[in-house]
């Protein structure tokens, strides 16, 4: 049974996520407030992150750029800029 969310991301009713992907107090507002499709959408922009600026999970420091970067990009309506990528153009 899939549960319904109001996505703060894409400012409408979505499919929520299964389980709590995050850890804490982030993550419950994550699980309570961003739609299974938002959070996929971060997932390709924190894969282009990690690879565009070689991230390394075990650097706190990488983390906590990654975790600034996600509440921007989910709560905050900004996106991720890549160094050097472009969209492909509509």
């Amino acid at each position: 049974m899939s549960r319904t969310v109001f996505c703060e991301h894409l400012k409408k009713e979505a499919e929520g996520l299964d389980f709590q992907l995050y850890p804490g107090d982030l993550g419950k507002k994550i699980f309570d407030s961003i739609s299974k499709e938002a959070w996929g959408q971060w997932q390709l922009k924190q894969t282009m992150l990690i690879n565009e600026k070689k991230l390394n999970m075990m650097d706190p420091e990488h983390r906590k750029l990654l975790e600034t970067e996600m509440i921007n990009f989910l709560f905050e309506g900004k996106d991720v800029i890549i160094e050097g990528y472009t969209p492909p153009s509509e």
